[in-house]
């Protein structure tokens, strides 16, 4: 399951992100620091309207949504790595995700206390990612000492990976954001990705407004916005407080909240949208009386590996996949109408699957 944490200096309205995010209180939230002591994990449906259009044509029992888990990780204060504030233990629930989503706070409120005593998104952002960076240095320090004997010998192995590791140690210490496809080679990345760090993850920084700039944004936003596009990430802009309460007032109530604020979409879906973009993923579907079902995989994924997702024996067996694309299969309403329009079509191994693929995989144990 794809994991997101959701991460910040405290005080941000991570938690408040968190109860909306999962439609829950499970997040505790409260106007002091490390009110989150123990990491929240909640499982988020990714919204997908082509699934319901689905399951009306294909008159479906049920419908199996992908999801995302996200996980609510204390905040972290300046000299975390070095076990200030709540510590390593949080910087170790980090390492577990697959994308950052880092809340910085953009907006003003006295009533609300700031760490570091006043507002500035880049200060924040920046000590976030130096205490990341500072814990990964050190990751990459004790792996140096263990392997270089090893290196020293001349084990082939062992000599990549300390040219790997030398390399990386040069980029943590100049702080330089790291990716990993740009600085490094496919067998360089295969012996870093083990250590994971938390410095290479995708990062989407999420911007947290009062209501009056949910819409246009603010200063504060337009300096986290340049900053995320220097550095290959991506910026949502929130309300926390709305998105928890648009959770209260059930889904027409939010369309109309959201209408009369002049939004288009909330935040939290286009968080999660965000998500996917910056992971590469994308969703292949497959429908019939019984269920529809989503699935994720990486952009670039062929049939026979998608089948895999479904089941390892679909992989092994295959045979052939039958596609149909979405919009076909929604404008000819059927499998048997679109077969004989011909527009479901017989695929092989070296089909790239496509964003909403409804599929039928043909495979022999």
């Amino acid at each position: 399951m794809l994991r997101a944490g959701i991460v910040g200096l405290p005080n941000v309205g991570k938690s408040t992100l968190f109860n909306a995010l999962t439609a829950t209180k499970n997040a505790q939230s409260a106007n002091y620091p490390f009110c989150t002591i123990e990491p929240n994990v909640g499982v988020v449906v990714v919204p997908d309207e082509r699934l319901q259009i689905l399951s009306d044509l294909c008159k479906s029992k049920e419908i199996i949504p992908t999801v995302i888990e996200f996980v609510d990780i204390a905040g972290l204060v300046k000299g975390a790595s070095q076990g200030e504030g709540l510590g390593n233990q949080f910087l170790h629930n980090i390492r577990e995700v697959d994308a950052i989503i880092q809340v910085v706070r953009c907006f003003d409120d006295e009533n609300t206390i700031h760490v570091s005593g006043k507002v500035d998104p880049i200060s924040d952002i920046e000590i976030i990612n130096t205490e990341l960076a500072l814990a990964d240095l050190a990751s990459v320090e004790r792996r140096m000492q263990r392997i270089s004997k090893q290196a020293k010998g001349g084990d082939k192995e062992a000599v990549l990976e300390e040219g790997a590791l030398k390399k990386l140690n040069e980029l943590l210490q100049a702080g330089t954001f790291i990716n990993l496809k740009e600085h490094f080679n496919e067998d360089e990345i295969n012996v870093i990705k083990p250590l994971n760090l938390m410095s290479v993850k995708p990062v989407i920084y999420c911007a947290n407004v009062s209501e009056f700039d949910l819409k246009d944004g603010n200063n504060y936003t337009k300096l986290v916005e340049e900053y995320a596009s220097k550095h290959g990430a991506q910026t949502v802009i929130i309300c926390a407080r709305i998105e928890e309460e648009l959770v209260e007032l059930g889904e027409e109530g939010a369309k109309e909240y959201l209408d009369e604020l002049g939004v288009k979409d909330s935040g939290i879906n286009k968080m999660i949208k965000s998500v996917y973009e910056l992971l590469n993923l994308i969703t292949f579907i497959t429908a019939g009386e019984k269920e529809v079902h989503a699935w994720t995989i990486t952009r670039g994924t062929k049939a026979p590996q998608a089948a895999g997702v479904i089941h390892t024996d679909f992989e092994k067996g295959f045979i052939r996949a039958e596609v149909t694309g979405y919009e076909d299969f929604v404008s000819n309403g059927s499998y048997a109408a679109c077969k004989d329009k011909g527009v479901t079509r017989l695929e092989g191994k070296d089909y790239v699957m496509q964003d909403g693929d409804i599929v039928h995989f043909r495979f022999a144990v």
